[in-house]
């Protein structure tokens, strides 16, 4: 026995209707989870149509059974399966039904069509089963469950293939007495007549489950008031995702570009996060030697962040809510994500709140007197090889980050273009505007290396290129050179108000070549509470 086997089984016989939502993969299934279903339907229609095959038995039930496996150890509701005619015969059907237990699926319905199976939606054959055979048929699945809670719905076609109601209640009646737990009675018609017609004479004989994706607009309410015990939603995670698919791959086809689709469909960060990356983060912390995961950033965090007032009196801006979760938990998120495993977080404003796992917390002291180069310099022994510095109210999508590691040069710094081009709202604000060697394209073919040539923190310069996004990757080159400035800057007493793009300046100065990732767009940070509404939408 299982627990999902229990829990159908429950919500089988509950006098609350219970809603299924179809899914059709791994993936689909978590994100109906996810949604607040209590349980899953795994219809044939679309795992067929997932795995591009017709709705005609043409995936065999072992391909099927592959793909319930995935559904099922991601997820934790019960699986209601879609099982057609039983792939075959009695025979079939009861070893179908031995390794649906295996797989802790916690029900099958079958349909009293002939195999291979037509969908009750096409026109063509829908000559029903023999009644005497199909009651064999849930016998013999019956006699062969290992699991005693183990539900089989029998599903009566016959409003589909144009019987009367009396031979739909005559074949139901026959399944449940040869040991059905349910009775899944379907209809095309665009109304509800035929099934609540059913259910009135029905009387409750067993429980009574329905499919109404051709009578979708009739109200709830009838179906309780029927006595009906689950509604299953039978395709539409299927049928979303194939009009979002199409329109997606229209738009990056027509526009060869990924610019217009990114800031409309899931980031590569809600991937990882349903599909469970952070487990194995976790597990990679419990069993991996340290070091294994090679990463390491610095964060500057010192500041208090007062242009977000009262919000910020008991913590400091890193550690404010983003949807349920501090600022500087998403941003080391998507540092592990990326493969930056170790986090050196320098702090200074009511530091003692600075509570995310896994991070080093060093203190600025002085947090209120200097800049972000004294924050920096008390980071200084974990600044080499190669390091990534970033400020600690940024968010940006991974592959911003993925983009930046990629780089090899000494000293590389995001840049993004879209905000040297198109004034914004904050343009008023001071910001960090990148005067580079060229400006951002989109056109491949001319594309060449871009340096920097300095930064002004002022408002939008005629002649900037771009905004500094506060993300800097250094080799260890990079961390040498950065480490003897920054030395360099506390002999001469330059260090304690310096910024970053102070410190970028005196290397551009030097000579040293430091490289530019241009981005447009996809990241965003905190200064005050426009920006904090615009993060939250951001996720």
């Amino acid at each position: 026995m299982s627990d999902r086997t229990r829990t159908f089984s429950e919500l089988l016989l509950a006098p609350e209707l219970t809603f299924a939502m179809e899914a059709h993969n791994g993936l689909s299934a978590k994100i109906v989870e996810e949604a607040g279903f209590p349980l899953i339907w795994a219809s044939g229609l679309a795992i067929a149509a997932a795995l591009g095959l017709r709705d005609r038995n043409e995936a065999s039930w072992t391909q099927v059974l592959e793909v319930l496996e995935f559904m099922a150890d991601g997820t934790s509701i019960p699986i209601l399966v879609d099982g057609d005619t039983g792939h075959g015969d009695f025979n079939n059907f009861r070893r179908l039904v031995t390794k649906l237990c295996q797989r802790d699926i916690a029900a099958v319905c079958i349909e009293d069509k002939l195999f291979p199976k037509t969908n009750s939606f096409l026109d063509g054959d829908q000559t029903l089963a023999d009644v005497t055979e199909f009651c064999g048929k849930i016998k013999a699945g019956k006699d062969s469950q290992p699991d005693p809670d183990f539900r089989i719905i029998a599903r009566t076609e016959a409003f589909i293939a144009g019987r009367s109601r009396a031979e739909a209640l005559d074949r139901a009646a026959a399944y449940v007495e040869a040991g059905a737990d349910g009775i899944l009675v379907h209809s095309r018609q665009p109304t509800a007549d035929q099934v609540l017609g059913f259910a009135a004479e029905w009387h409750g004989l067993a429980p009574l489950l329905i499919v109404p994706t051709k009578y979708g607009a009739t109200p709830v309410a009838l179906f309780r008031k029927a006595g009906i015990s689950i509604v299953i939603w039978a395709n539409h995670t299927l049928r979303a995702s194939i009009s979002a698919m199409r329109d997606v791959a229209r738009q990056i086809y027509v526009e060869e570009s990924l610019i217009g689709v990114e800031g409309r469909i899931a980031g590569l960060d809600e991937v990882f996060r349903i599909v469970g990356n952070d487990e194995v983060a976790e597990a990679e912390r419990r069993y991996l030697p340290a070091g294994a995961n090679a990463g390491r950033a610095i964060i500057l965090a010192a500041t208090r962040g007062a242009e977000l007032n009262e919000l910020t009196l008991d913590i400091p801006k890193c550690m404010i809510d983003i949807r349920g979760e501090p600022l500087l938990a998403r941003l080391t998120a998507t540092l592990d994500r990326v493969g930056i495993g170790e986090k050196i977080v320098v702090g200074g404003y009511r530091d003692e709140a600075i509570t995310v796992p896994d991070i080093c917390l060093v203190r600025n002291d002085a947090y209120a007197t200097t800049g972000e180069v004294a924050s920096l310099a008390c980071a200084i022994s974990h600044l080499r090889g190669d390091c990534v510095i970033c400020y600690g109210d940024v968010l940006c999508r991974d592959f911003v980050l993925t983009l930046l590691l990629q780089a090899d040069e000494a000293i590389t710094v995001v840049v993004d273009a879209r905000n040297g081009q198109t004034p914004t709202r904050n343009n008023s604000r001071l910001k960090d505007w990148t005067l580079c060697s060229a400006p951002y394209t989109e056109d491949p073919l001319d594309s060449h290396p871009v340096f920097l040539r300095g930064l002004l923190r002022t408002t939008l310069p005629n002649d900037a290129q771009g905004e500094f996004v506060g993300l800097i990757k250094v080799n260890a080159e990079g961390a040498n050179r950065m480490r003897a400035e920054i030395e360099a800057m506390q002999k001469d007493g330059t260090i304690e108000q310096a910024s970053l793009p102070d410190l970028l300046n005196r290397l551009v100065e030097k000579d040293l070549p430091i490289s530019v990732q241009y981005i447009t767009g996809h990241w965003l940070d905190v200064n005050d509470v426009y920006d904090l509404a615009s993060v939250r939408n951001f996720l």
